[in-house]
């Protein structure tokens, strides 16, 4: 059975796009460890859409975008053994487009 989560609030939850390069520059393979998490991802599910006094906000990103995420927010979350992300609206810099 497929978990589903639905953030609450103004929060997104996103996936990360993983790089499949293990290798630096030089040639030399890096373990998982010495990789910087990626800061592009997908977005998954949108919250509620209210903010702390209930009001309405309409989300400027929908699900499906590419987005690009700060390096440091958010809270990992593992989903059916898969890594994703829940973060604020206001931690995603922007939308990448093309």
């Amino acid at each position: 059975m497929a978990t589903t989560i639905r953030p609450l609030g103004t929060r997104v939850l996103v996936k990360r796009i993983e790089d499949d390069e293990q290798k630096s520059e030089g040639g030399i393979f890096l373990p998982d460890s010495a990789k910087e998490k990626p800061q592009d991802a997908t977005v998954i599910a949108l919250g509620t859409g209210k903010d702390e006094d209930g009001k309405e906000i309409e989300f400027t990103v929908k699900v499906g975008d590419k987005v690009l995420i700060s390096k440091y927010g958010g809270t990992d979350v593992k989903i059916d053994g898969e890594e994703c992300l829940i973060l604020n609206e206001m931690d995603i810099l922007g939308i990448i487009e093309g």
